[in-house]
């Protein structure tokens, strides 16, 4: 049986470590992962922005560093174990993605970072693309990709 391949955004990476809206589904895909019925797909820089917001909650006094260090190292660590047992892969950025994504720039007027999602997406050929942005979401269809946008209502 082959896995089904599943690109995870920043935004539904961050539901692993933050309870909010579409948790579960986040926690399903990486038990399904676990599992060997996924292989769990993301953008190097997924990793980054992440911690970015992260970071940014700690700033703005919406979590203590303490929880802020935990999570980041449970994030790091997910990625490292995950990556080495064959169930994730995390997808380098490189000058042939961020080509494709200053394309889906000028096509969509969407910002580098989405852009390169769907780059990414694309290039290790996503049966599923995962995301809790609306307007990503409409992009990855109007691309192709079979997205799923999570946590959102409607």
């Amino acid at each position: 049986m082959n896995a089904r391949r599943v690109y995870l955004d920043s935004s539904a990476l961050l539901k692993r470590y933050v309870l909010e809206k579409g948790t579960e589904e986040v926690e399903r895909l990486f038990r399904d992962a676990y599992s060997k019925r996924v292989v769990l797909i993301m953008s190097a820089w997924n990793l980054g922005e992440a911690v970015g917001v992260l970071d940014r909650k700690r700033r703005r006094g919406d979590m203590e560093d303490d929880v802020f260090n935990s999570l980041k190292v449970a994030l790091l660590g997910d990625v490292k174990r995950m990556v080495a047992l064959g169930i994730m892969k995390l997808v380098p950025v490189h000058t042939m993605l961020l080509v494709t994504a200053w394309e889906l720039i000028e096509k969509h007027h969407v910002y580098q970072a989405d852009a390169l999602q769907i780059a990414s997406a694309r290039y290790e050929s996503a049966q599923e693309f995962y995301t809790a942005d609306r307007k990503l979401h409409a992009v990855a269809l109007a691309e192709g990709l079979n997205s799923i946008l999570l946590g959102v209502d409607g």
